[in-house]
């Protein structure tokens, strides 16, 4: 298959995005869709896996998803948003790949296991569905033939799968598929206010349109260096929980001098945290304010969304034409 400018890339609607998606995933989206051929997909078939007991707040994260995207800097006329559930091919393409697909690829996955073992208590998470999300991820991808893929750190395993299953579909049926390249931002994992990966499942997370005081209790309560017990003992912005963030929202000429600083204990973490949350606060006012005018028009996200589905659904029918055709059904 022939390379493209061609991008894929999607997010469960279960809830708010937070700044770990900003900046593991959005950035490259915002960035992209600029100057590439790019579709990003409100994956509600893939929240199911999670969310399987209580389906129906599915549905009313779906235009929330759309408003985050456009509040964070996407613009609806220079790519195509579209709704997973309503691109039924999707569907179809996954059953015909999970014939393939051997189950011991599945159960090596470290994603799997690493989110069995964080949310097995709270989810009984021992289902097919689970299971077998990365093969619906790769039907999302392969059936667009994209030659880049934006994601998070923690996808990198999902991409490497769906690498796996479109040589095995190319080998067994001739070729269809492009195997698509991950793409990583500068700031793939973005630690959460405990110092895990920041996570909605987790929660440990800052949204993007979050209250400011509540923003404020959140830092306040932020995890810093583990390993500074007193006030005079010198600080290792290596080792510190928030010194990503001033990496990220502060002038580099200032992180310098507080990386100094925390060194030399000539600064607390609580005028840190103070520093920090002033340029996080300025950063995401701008996104608070298009997230406003948004909100004027509640139909919008629905509008935005039904004109991606038609684009997608032409583009997913040349793709299943010469899959069906290549299985002779």
């Amino acid at each position: 298959m022939t390379p493209n400018n061609r991008i894929v890339s999607g997010m469960r609607p279960t809830g708010p995005l937070h700044l770990g998606h900003y900046f593991g995933v959005l950035v490259n989206w915002i960035e992209f869709h600029k100057t590439n051929d790019c579709l990003f997909f409100v994956a509600d078939w893939h929240a199911l896996t999670t969310e399987y007991a209580d389906p129906r707040k599915i549905k009313g994260f779906v235009p929330e998803l759309v408003k985050d995207w456009v509040a964070a800097g996407l613009d609806p006329a220079r790519c195509v948003m579209f709704q997973q559930s309503q691109i039924k091919e999707h569907a179809e393409l996954s059953l015909l790949l999970s014939m393939i697909t051997p189950v011991s690829w599945l159960e090596r996955n470290p994603t799997y296991k690493d989110m069995r073992e964080q949310l097995d208590t709270a989810k009984d998470l021992s289902t097919f569905g689970f299971l077998g999300y990365p093969v619906l991820m790769a039907s999302d991808i392969l059936i667009y033939n994209p030659t880049f893929v934006p994601v998070g750190q923690d996808q990198l395993p999902h991409m490497e799968l769906t690498r796996e299953i479109a040589r095995r579909a190319n080998h067994l049926w001739g070729p269809i598929f492009i195997e698509p390249e991950a793409k990583l931002t500068q700031a793939p994992k973005l630690p959460g206010l405990d110092g895990r990966k920041m996570s909605k499942s987790y929660g440990n997370a800052i949204s993007l349109g979050e209250d400011p005081d509540s923003i404020s209790k959140k830092v306040t309560g932020m995890v810093t260096c583990t390993q500074r017990v007193r006030l005079k003992d010198p600080g290792d912005p290596d080792l510190c929980n928030l010194f990503p963030y001033h990496e990220l929202l502060t002038p580099a000429a200032e992180v310098a001098e507080i990386a100094c600083d925390c060194r030399a204990a000539a600064i607390g973490c609580g005028e840190c945290k103070k520093k920090m949350l002033a340029n996080l606060l300025a950063f995401l006012e701008p996104m608070r304010a298009r997230r406003a005018e948004f909100d004027k028009k509640p139909d919008l996200a629905w509008d935005i969304l039904r004109e991606g589905d038609k684009k997608a659904r032409q583009e997913v029918a040349k793709t299943m034409a010469l899959v069906r055709e290549r299985i002779n059904f």
